[in-house]
């Protein structure tokens, strides 16, 4: 799924930049969001904050054998689903998108680094196409999105039954290592090229290899 969030902001603060030359109007850099553009995951802080400590607690606990099977198969997107079944199943579309909203407003300030955004700020003010690309579920990137002025959003999607509820499974893949560059070919063509990327994990360096620029593990900033 891709979702184009709009270019309204919603407070984000970092350091200005000064107007270089413009780019070419193909130039594309991707972001990924958590431990890039944020200083921990966001899936987990949603997560937490959405439930509660008492409530995340118990979801942690009854978590525990697919924390314990995680060990073994290394499979990200499993323990995501498993995560989504505990914690959001049942949730609509709407309470869901409102929550995020809520979670990005509050919690923006004390997530995002200064120096990812003002390397955010820095390509926009080229005139590159800014593009998101992270595992966690899209519409709780979406306001961070929004607020950033990103072009494309694309991310890991959570499936929903036919009355608009998650149903605790990933419509489609994990977006994660080759999954990534399978999603910006697929939006931007079969042979897009980076003028740059960013991540900070092993789950980026296939979308580092196409990049010109590879920024890997360079933003250390922690907010104020």
């Amino acid at each position: 799924m891709t979702r184009r969030p709009h270019s309204r902001r919603q407070g984000f603060s970092g350091p200005a930049s000064v107007t270089p030359e413009p780019l070419p109007e193909d130039t594309i850099v991707a972001f990924d969001f958590d431990g890039t553009l944020t200083t921990h995951d966001s899936f987990t802080a949603f997560l937490k904050w959405r439930a509660g400590p008492s409530g995340y607690a118990l979801g942690i606990a009854r978590l525990a054998p697919a924390i314990a099977a995680y060990l073994i198969h290394r499979n990200r997107g499993t323990l995501k689903a498993a995560a989504a079944r505990e914690f959001l199943r049942g949730a609509t579309r709407a309470e869901l998108d409102e929550d995020a909203r809520r979670f990005a407003k509050e919690q923006a300030a004390s997530l995002l680094r200064p120096d990812a955004v003002a390397t955010w700020r820095h390509w926009r003010a080229q005139g590159a196409k800014l593009v998101i690309v992270t595992a966690s579920p899209d519409f709780l990137v979406a306001p961070f999105a929004r607020g950033l002025g990103a072009d494309t959003l694309l991310g890991s999607a959570l499936a929903f039954d036919g009355d608009g509820r998650a149903t605790g499974a990933l419509f489609g893949p994990n977006c994660r290592g080759k999954e990534k560059v399978l999603r910006l070919q697929t939006e931007f063509g079969p042979n897009v090229r980076l003028a740059a990327a960013y991540g900070d994990t092993s789950g980026d360096r296939d979308m580092l290899k196409i990049a010109d620029e590879k920024g890997y593990r360079v933003f250390k900033a922690k907010p104020a």
